[in-house]
């Protein structure tokens, strides 16, 4: 439907309150009537409808009056939406009201965020957070767990667990099976449990939170405590702002025991193919020695936001007589002591492994290719995530989940505009810093359009540095500078374009990863990687992330043009607040509740 008809609404209620109230009442009232014109018509002609599961069974933005017509042309019957109310007193800043909504969907209840300019709506986001009829057991639903009374038949908690484990992928086959037991799958296989559906996380560790272990020693998490929660249990209050990677993997190892994750640990994946006619798939999986075949419904691969390293090919790499490898290998600095290392790449593992390589008495020089964004990590919390995800903001009643429906509120496409003045505002703070940085010769950049790390880490994933430290060595020289790529090895150095030498013992290659299809064309096959297309990014037409406009991220958290195949990830915040969608999409289908998918992603790009 491309029909636009003028606003309905007319009047100016005095009070933030009143002004949301009146508009609520109208759009329920226009929607409980099938009156799509008039619906769409108490949007802005610019306006956005971000919508996660609830209306679209997707996780899909709308645009404009026409975009939003058609949703609801298509969806209006099938949700039939009711019981918009406000939960909070809303609010009015710079001519914006904003409001926290609640409502219910024919198989669902839902909360969401509303703007609006005068009377007419900006943006809005619906969530669905709840299955009728299938609820969480939390709160006051939670289980009553000892089963009071005699039973001579009584199986106790720890035989009920034995069994599970036994007869799991054998005589009991998974509903789900997650391929990657880091945070991303151990979040969702958390959800699938406390949701009732059978799944089971599979990873070829030993030990769930070996991906962190395992990564070099001076790795910490960039990202503060507050952002990083795990569902259903918090970080403590005494957890250190910034945890080092061993401590967040034994976190990962309690959780994954706490909440009783079925998590096969030492088992690869080694094949997996879909039957659409038994609407199943086979996957064969080697578990610690052992060959099973595992029959799910469903398969997520769960291996991060990121594919398989990128490992660059350059001309002598067979005659260097030193070290080299990818900085996923990197075993940390000890056993260089003395030497002189050369790093590809001037991001986040780059910029970790230099300053970890220098601290250690290391001869270091980074290699920069392109231009990085960084950010001092105090300003970053401060002026990008303060007031959102910090004391300061849990002092204001920000809680956690209010701060993620907030970040999820605004639609993506003008989303830049609200990072640029903090990126401005971070510009100004630190004018000395930056000053002493491209001095030093670093090619510095804000983003295609100064909206910042942020914006970076969504379209591309890539491009940028939280600093916490290293920075500061390339600024005063400590951590030597070179540019150009690279044209080819010695056997004892690293030749650029230029022909500039750099000796070197060891070579890095912080030269970042590729899609997450790259995982499914090894694991099921690249007509089925071609198929799903390529993972993450907006479609911003920005650097690394060639247009056409996606609206979301491809294919993350919702349908694929593979059937029952769907990737997880990301960082911790979003491997906490999108594992709830994936799992009530996932449970959905395993109730038998009907999922008619508006707006399946189209595929611009194979990788």
């Amino acid at each position: 439907m491309t029909q636009t008809l003028d606003p309905v609404l007319r009047s100016d209620p005095a009070t933030p309150q009143q002004r949301v109230d009146a508009w609520l009442a109208a759009f329920e009232a226009a929607l409980a009537e099938r009156d799509v014109p008039a619906a769409a018509g108490m949007f802005a002609v610019d306006s956005f409808w971000r919508d996660l599961v609830a209306f679209t069974w997707n996780i899909k933005t709308v645009e404009g009056r026409d975009g939003i017509a058609d949703m609801l042309t298509v969806r209006l019957a099938g949700a039939d939406p009711s019981g918009f109310r406000t939960i909070e007193t809303p609010e009015e800043s710079g001519g914006v009201t904003t409001a926290w909504i609640a409502f219910e969907t024919a198989t669902g209840r839902g909360e969401g965020h509303l703007r609006l300019k005068g009377d007419l709506a900006w943006t809005l986001l619906t969530t669905l957070q709840e299955l009728k009829g299938f609820e969480e057991r939390t709160g006051t639903r939670r289980s009553r767990g000892a089963k009071h009374g005699a039973d001579r038949n009584r199986v106790t908690w720890a035989e009920e667990r034995e069994i599970e484990d036994r007869e799991l992928g054998r005589t009991v086959q998974p509903y789900v099976v997650i391929v990657g037991g880091g945070q991303g799958g151990i979040a969702l296989g958390a959800r699938m449990r406390q949701l009732g559906v059978p799944a089971v996380v599979v990873d070829s560790h030993a030990r769930p939170g070996d991906q962190w272990r395992g990564r070099y020693k001076s790795l910490c998490l960039h990202d503060p405590v507050w952002y990083d929660h795990l569902p259903y249990l918090p970080f403590p209050s005494n957890w250190p702002v910034f945890a080092p990677k061993d401590k967040i993997g034994d976190w990962l190892e309690m959780y994954t025991k706490v909440m009783e994750v079925p998590y096969w640990s030492s088992t690869t994946c080694t094949s997996a193919a879909y039957d659409e006619a038994r609407g199943e798939w086979t996957v064969r999986v080697d578990r610690d020695g052992e060959q099973l075949t595992l029959r799910p419904e469903h398969l997520v691969m769960a291996t991060g936001m990121s594919g398989k390293a990128n490992v660059p090919s350059f001309p002598g790499q067979e005659i260097f007589a030193g070290d080299q490898h990818h900085s996923s290998k990197h075993p940390g600095p000890d056993q260089y002591v003395g030497k002189r290392a050369v790093v590809i790449g001037a991001n986040n593992s780059a910029h970790d492994i230099c300053g970890a390589l220098w601290e250690h008495g290391v001869d270091v020089t980074m290699v920069q290719r392109s231009s990085t964004h960084i950010v001092k990590s105090d300003s970053l919390m401060d002026l990008g995530l303060g007031d959102l995800y910090s004391e300061r903001a849990l002092a204001a009643g920000m809680t956690t989940h209010k701060a993620d429906l907030t970040f999820g509120s605004l639609p993506y496409r003008i989303m830049h505009e609200f990072q640029i003045p903090v990126y401005d505002a971070i510009r100004e703070r630190d004018k000395d810093f930056y000053e002493r940085l491209e001095k030093a010769g670093f090619e510095h950049d804000w983003g295609d359009d100064g909206s910042g790390l942020f914006m970076k880490y969504l379209r591309r994933g890539s491009g940028y540095y939280i600093d916490v430290g290293a920075a500061e060595l390339v600024a005063n020289g400590d951590i030597k500078l070179a540019h150009g790529n690279v044209r080819e090895l010695t056997e004892a150095s690293v030749i650029l374009e230029d022909g500039t030498e750099l000796p070197a013992d060891v070579v890095v290659y912080a030269t970042g990863y590729g899609s997450m299809n790259g995982w499914v064309a090894d694991l099921i096959g690249q007509d089925v990687a071609d198929k799903v297309g390529k993972v993450w990014g907006l479609g911003s037409d920005t650097t690394k992330d060639p247009g056409p406009w996606e609206g979301e991220q491809r294919n993350m958290w919702k349908p694929t043009q593979q059937e029952a195949l769907w990737f997880h990830g990301g960082n911790l915040h979003q491997s906490r607040h999108y594992s709830l969608y994936l799992a009530l999409q996932l449970k959905a289908r395993y109730e038998g509740i009907a999922t008619p998918v508006y707006g399946l992603q189209e595929v611009h790009h194979l990788s």
